[in-house]
């Protein structure tokens, strides 16, 4: 069941990894020919322009044999030595493309200042001239579509970066093709126009000028993800989102970063502290949930801190610091004794710790307690030891007098409607009694506590030798079935 569920999901990936390998591999064949063609050309008539654009689109050629090395690996699975992924591959492949838009420029301008400065070059323009730049266009046009069509697909880094480089291609090759234009125009046979000869190293500044504005937002692109920039917004919108998902006080922290096409987002949450683990736990999923809407398939991570809440009443505020120090107090009961309050409750503690221990432990717990709560003047916690072992339980076979002489005691309680179920067992050298209680629907459950506490205390004096009542009560239509 397993597998056949999975089957579509890797269907998927396998298309989507061979998409993007076959536009990156096009591509690189793509440049090659274009490449080889520029530069026999450009070497034959002289012009800088078309040298610059056969150093460029070697540089193409660079850029996307790296991008097709590394939409190989970034679509590898993450493992123990790579936990996000291989998704950086592309971003780190982006960089150095940058790199070498930057070198070229460097070469274009220092060739272009040498030759409308200091040695003249004639250029004679050919037919092949033009025919080269067209030529080039027409497949820059071509594999930028492809290009990028996929990386949005996808969301591929790589592809993007290469596609935005070919495209910006297109008008630097317009502006060698004006350049020859301009040059053959000049030419003593046309117009007779000298100054035009400067016209292709200008051409070729155009093109360095493009290549710059190319390479700057390549360079922010690149520097932002390898630093694990945020995407623009997307943080503000995110907090939002999650700041109104139920049952959350505050975002403490929120951080994202992008590994090629993947999201990693990691989370950390205010909770009210009174909240159950399970409840936590239902708001973490909304919460990832919430993030996911905004970046699909995001990895997520959300870490719940409990924090005290203005809406906490006195109990919640003392069972908040108990619950801090990984204690549960109950039975806790709160008096106003003259404007003094005082407080009293019940502390579960390993029975296997001494008397001294657990008082100490009992004093560290109130100090706290009244420092975090100051309207409380006075605490007085009862200890109970908290079971540690398995006691070996003997049953016993039912005693009906004294079954009989507890159910008489029964009836002086008129909210108790039945009792039922009275189970004899011996502990040790303890007997120890349970039975079931019937009372009415709409009885307040304080009631209901006050009633079988009452009960309790009344069986143990009709009957000493029991050392341990549990009464478990059961509301009138539950009783009917």
């Amino acid at each position: 069941m397993n597998a056949m569920a999975s089957y579509p999901g890797q269907l998927a990936s396998e298309t989507m990894r061979s998409e993007k390998r076959g536009v990156a591999l096009n591509s690189v064949f793509a440049a090659v020919g274009i490449t080889g063609f520029k530069l026999v050309v450009g070497v034959t008539t002289g012009s800088l322009g078309i040298l610059s654009e056969a150093a460029h689109s070697g540089l193409d050629l660079i850029a996307a044999a790296i991008t097709f090395f590394s939409v190989r690996v970034s679509d590898k699975p993450a493992d123990a030595d790579h936990q996000y992924g291989h998704g950086k591959i592309e971003n780190f492949s982006a960089f150095i493309e940058t790199g070498l838009l930057l070198l070229t420029c460097v070469w274009i301008v220092y060739e272009a200042v040498k030759r409308l400065f200091f040695k003249h070059v004639e250029i004679e323009p050919s037919v092949a001239a033009f025919v080269v730049m067209f030529a080039s266009m027409i497949t820059d046009f071509w594999r930028s579509r492809a290009l990028r069509r996929v990386a949005l697909k996808y969301d591929s880094q790589a592809l993007k970066a290469d596609a935005l480089h070919f495209s910006t291609d297109i008008w630097s090759s317009a502006v060698v093709i004006l350049g020859l234009v301009l040059v053959e125009l000049g030419h003593p046979n046309r117009l007779n126009l000298p100054w035009l000869r400067n016209a292709d190293p200008i051409a070729a500044l155009v093109v360095a000028c493009v290549v710059v504005y190319v390479s700057w937002r390549l360079a922010r692109q690149t520097v932002d993800a390898l630093l694990d920039a945020a995407p623009s917004g997307v943080r503000s919108q995110i907090i939002e989102q999650v700041s109104r998902v139920d049952g959350v006080l505050g975002v403490d922290r929120a951080r994202i970063r992008c590994a090629g096409n993947r999201y990693f987002a990691d989370f950390s949450i205010a909770l009210r502290r009174n909240l159950t683990f399970q409840k936590s736990e239902q708001v973490v999923d909304t919460v990832t949930q919430a993030v996911q809407r905004i970046l699909p398939e995001a990895d997520v991570v959300v870490h719940p801190v409990p924090r005290e809440f203005g809406g906490e009443n006195l109990f919640d505020r003392i069972r908040g610091v108990a619950a801090r120090n990984n204690f549960n107090v109950h039975d806790v009961s709160v008096q106003d004794l003259s404007g003094r309050l005082h407080v009293e409750q019940h502390l579960e503690l390993d029975e296997r710790m001494t008397l001294k221990d657990a008082h100490d432990t009992v004093t560290l717990l109130e100090a706290e307690i009244r420092e975090n709560v100051p309207e409380i003047s006075s605490i007085l916690t009862h200890i109970e030891s908290e079971p540690a072992t398995i006691e070996t339980t003997a049953p016993l076979r039912g005693d009906s007098r004294l079954e009989n002489k507890l159910k008489t005691i029964v009836a002086e309680f008129p909210e108790i409607l039945d009792a039922h179920e009275f189970i004899f067992k011996k502990v040790g050298e303890r007997l120890y009694l349970s039975c079931h209680c019937t009372m009415p629907d709409s009885l307040p459950l304080a009631r209901v506590h006050d009633v079988s506490t009452a009960l309790e205390i009344r069986f143990k004096q009709a009957a000493p030798e029991l050392f341990k009542v549990l009464i478990h009560t059961e509301p009138q239509t539950d009783n009917r079935r």
